[in-house]
């Protein structure tokens, strides 16, 4: 099991040239965001 979850494409521009940060996050090379992604958690709906 990886502990990262890989994104397929940037949040704000959409592309998909990204690339692992130092800082644990990632890097899209097209707008030169960083960014990260996090599980906040599970709805369960009866």
């Amino acid at each position: 099991m990886t502990t990262r979850a890989v994104p397929y494409f940037c949040p704000y521009c959409g592309d998909e040239d990204l690339r692992p940060h130092p800082d644990g996050g990632w890097h899209c090379r097209a707008c030169t965001r960083v960014f990260s992604v996090t599980l906040k958690g599970l709805v369960i709906e009866s």
